[in-house]
């Protein structure tokens, strides 16, 4: 092996470094996969001349059905749908079957149908109050009960499209798991590894080093 002149290491770095359009093409990929963007995968895939994954775009039609029946009021209907494509998904991630039938629960609520909402609540979340770890949130949602304006009451973030959407994205995630998908988009993933290196970086110059590292100047950088 020949010696590497000084001169020759950045060249030689920027090599190593360098990354090839289908390093990109796969992370876009990634992104479009994960967020069940059909038409823009099918036209990027033209574009670039990648072979299409055809097994993924039946999958990302069945997520993108159910999760937008989380995200538009109809839980149970997305309940319904997760089980027919992984029947022991929910039976095994309690907390996520526990986020779903709240979000039915407070649809309920929001649509002041208060004693369907305590019935629903006494069928279907009621048992999971038996175990500690629910106590709490069981606690919160019943609250909402109490207030005849429960986007004005102390747990309005419960009826909040954020709190949908925070469930939406974890059954998105969920699903993806089932069926061998990585839960994390590659970008996700990427940007997660950059963080924990900048950190460590920064930990091991102290405050005389590298400036500290902000997640908001990478992405806008």
């Amino acid at each position: 092996m020949g010696i590497i002149n000084d001169v020759d290491l950045p060249n030689r770095l920027k090599q190593l470094l360098a990354i090839k359009d289908i390093d990109i093409h796969n992370i876009v990929l990634s992104y479009l996969v994960h967020n069940c963007y059909r038409e823009t995968l099918e036209s990027f895939v033209a574009c670039t001349g990648m072979p299409e994954p055809a097994d993924y775009i039946e999958d990302m039609e069945k997520r993108k059905g159910i999760i937008r029946c989380a995200l538009e009021g109809n839980a149970l209907k997305a309940i319904e749908l997760t089980e027919q494509v992984a029947s022991d998904l929910l039976e095994n991630n309690k907390d996520l079957h526990f986020d779903l039938l709240s979000l039915h629960f407070a649809d309920l609520v929001c649509a002041k149908k208060c004693t369907e909402a305590l019935e629903f609540a006494q069928n279907k979340l009621t048992p999971f109050g038996k175990e500690k770890n629910y106590v709490e949130k069981l606690e919160d949602f019943m609250a909402l009960l109490a207030y005849e304006e429960p986007e004005k009451s102390p747990v309005f973030h419960l009826i909040g499209l954020e709190y949908r959407q925070d469930v939406a994205d974890k059954l998105n995630r969920a699903l993806l798991a089932h069926t061998n998908l990585p839960s994390y988009t590659a970008i996700e993933r990427l940007i997660q590894q950059t963080t924990v290196v900048r950190q460590s970086l920064n930990q091991d110059h102290g405050k005389d080093g590298i400036p500290l590292f902000s997640l908001m100047d990478f992405l806008e950088g």
